[in-house]
């Protein structure tokens, strides 16, 4: 699926290859995603859907194919280059410092953000901005009533928003959601959605999403990509890529079992 013929991608994918032995868990994967655009990649267990996330931010090395962001040819470049290029990731496990409290684990994003590095020791109390800007993110997915608490000591739930906060205190260009609602009670995921949601809608971020709850799927994809046996096999936009026979039975559920 295309963009805006005279708008360049802000990521792309050519013939992005991983293999583990003999077993070839992306294969072959080619697409280009844009600014304001939300993509959902859907797909049965095994489809290679995470693996595809771990090409695209660094945390694997792909075989052969390439990644490019903004036209820049980044496939040799680590996880720590892309960040600073603009690829965010939410981990689909939480990726965060249990023994430090929920303010100071945004704190460091700004930090890093700010280009301060990521200095545990720095006395930070005076950096009103930073601090301001920490709560600015906690208060945006619900967590400020819980700012001094150890993240060790949060629900899953309440750890998957920090998460996210974290992320956008990064202010990534590109942002990539790994079942971002996994895990959550009920009235936890409407805080991600939504928060998800007024991302998408300011209409510069370049957002991909993994999930394969079809009730979230519905509600934030513009298109939705399908990964089977680590090959791409549907790419368009989410009512024609839904309403296929093939995609429904092999890859997105019946009805009956789309939420297992």
């Amino acid at each position: 699926m295309q963009g805006n013929s005279n708008q360049q991608p802000s990521l792309s994918t050519r013939d992005l290859t991983i293999r583990f032995g003999g077993h070839v868990a992306v294969n072959g994967v080619t697409a280009d995603f844009y600014p304001g655009t939300l993509t959902v990649i859907v797909g049965p267990n095994g489809a290679g859907k995470t693996t595809y996330f771990n090409l695209v931010s660094g945390q694997l090395p792909a075989t052969s194919g390439q990644v490019f962001v903004n036209g820049q040819d980044i496939t040799r470049a680590g996880a720590a280059r892309r960040t600073r290029l603009g690829v965010g990731r939410a981990f689909q496990l939480t990726n965060l410092f249990p023994n430090l409290t929920v303010i100071e684990n945004v704190r460091l994003a700004v930090q890093s953000r700010a280009g301060m590095g990521l200095n545990f020791f720095s006395i930070w109390s005076s950096h009103k901005e930073l601090i301001a800007r920490a709560e600015h993110y906690l208060e945006r997915v619900a967590l400020s009533g819980k700012r001094d608490a150890w993240v060790g000591t949060l629900s899953h739930g309440d750890q998957r928003k920090l998460e996210v906060a974290i992320l956008l205190a990064l202010e990534p260009s590109i942002m990539m959601f790994d079942e971002p609602t996994a895990g959550m009670s009920v009235d936890e995921v409407p805080v991600v959605l939504d928060l998800i949601q007024s991302v998408k809608a300011e209409r510069n971020k370049t957002v991909l999403l993994v999930e394969h709850k079809m009730d979230v799927v519905r509600a934030l994809a513009d298109r939705i990509i399908v990964l089977h046996n680590g090959t791409l096999v549907a790419d368009g936009n989410p009512l024609e890529v839904m309403q296929s026979k093939i995609v429904q039975e092999a890859y997105l559920g019946t009805p009956e079992t789309e939420h297992a």
